[in-house]
């Protein structure tokens, strides 16, 4: 696998819309935005943050942070400002920030759906400069305590380019890509949607069922006396703040019932074999969930390099970046140089053509 650049070394290349370094804000520095937050200002960048609890600006006063009193002081004159509330208050915030910016600042966000708030900036006339984003990390905590510096590194970050966004995205792909050392995932917003209700959505639905039957049993502190790897692994994110899982699968919820029936359909034939003493159906369908076991192990990628024209056909440079996201892969490199932009590429190694 291809390392990442080192974000540090190469932080230096990013400058603002005016040439000077590049200026950035953070709405909302819970555990993921106060992360942001902290990478970015370790990483050299002028930074500033905003929350809506005082006593959390207070917090991020205390460190050392420029943290105004109002959204509209800490986002002022900003090159990007990175969205990382509750999803509920995305939609409007998202509109706040963008009253109180420039046409040239590049907004994006961190929640963990994209395509309902894809389309309220397309309403809103800010999907141009809007990039949607989900960085595939975090832990079963909150608030800005909780933060680190580390928390994202080298994650798999989605970025949700658009054909009328795609100068919006090759500014903010480097900044991804150099300060946070992500492998960016670039995809559409639906595509996003559905990867994640199985990847991620369901696993804390199945999460919480197991944990849950467990609080609810009759042995339960016998249970929990010998709970192993197996439970504490299949149970991690049931611990995660209700509000904030509660949200997640409601904004997602048809790809997340959808993909739910994929799963309870394989659970049944497994309940099915093990009703019928059917070892042979038993150990062929775990030999299959082994397999993506397997890949999740480890998984060897091929480097590729694909140049488009800066001012050519932004459907066909965004439809290659949806395709290389589709099929698993991942960028580590966008460059824009003498009216080229160059993106270096990673798939997996029997990945078809992209």
């Amino acid at each position: 696998m291809c390392p990442v650049p080192n974000g540090d070394a190469e932080v230096g290349r990013l400058a603002g819309s005016a040439g000077g370094p590049a200026r950035a804000a953070v709405v909302g520095t819970g555990m993921i935005g106060g992360s942001v937050l902290l990478r970015l200002r370790d990483a050299g960048l002028d930074v500033a943050g905003w929350d809506p609890d005082p006593a959390t600006r207070r917090y991020a006063r205390e460190q050392g942070f420029a943290c105004p009193d109002t959204v509209e002081e800490a986002v002022a004159d900003r090159d990007f400002v990175f969205l990382c509330g509750p999803l509920p208050s995305l939609p409007g915030m998202l509109s706040r920030v963008a009253a109180a910016t420039d046409e040239d600042c590049v907004l994006t966000d961190v929640g963990s759906t994209k395509a309902a708030l894809a389309a309220f900036a397309d309403t809103r006339g800010v999907g141009h400069r809007f990039v949607p984003g989900h960085p595939m990390a975090g832990a079963d905590r909150a608030g800005v305590a909780s933060a680190s510096p580390a928390l994202l590194d080298r994650a798999a970050w989605v970025l949700c380019p658009d054909p009328a966004g795609v100068v919006a995205f090759r500014r903010l792909a480097p900044l991804i890509i150099d300060v946070f050392r992500a492998r960016l995932v670039p995809m559409s917003p639906t595509q996003h949607d559905t990867v994640v209700a199985l990847s991620s959505h369901v696993p804390h639905l199945l999460a919480g069922a197991l944990a849950g039957a467990v609080q609810e049993a009759p042995l339960r502190d016998a249970v929990l006396a010998l709970a192993a790897g197996s439970f504490r692994d299949g149970s991690r994110v049931a611990g995660t703040p209700a509000e904030r899982t509660a949200n997640m699968l409601l904004s997602n919820r048809e790809r997340v019932l959808e993909e739910l029936t994929r799963v309870t359909d394989y659970l049944d034939k497994l309940a099915g074999a093990v009703r019928a003493g059917d070892a042979e159906a038993l150990t062929s369908r775990y030999r299959a969930a082994a397999a993506a076991r397997t890949v999740l192990a480890g998984r060897n990628f091929a480097s590729r390099e694909r140049a488009f024209p800066v001012a050519g056909d932004a459907d066909a440079e965004v439809a290659y970046l949806w395709e290389l996201g589709a099929a698993g892969g991942y960028l580590s490199g966008c460059r824009v140089d003498a009216g080229t932009v160059s993106y270096i590429a990673h798939l997996p190694a029997d990945a078809g053509p992209v």
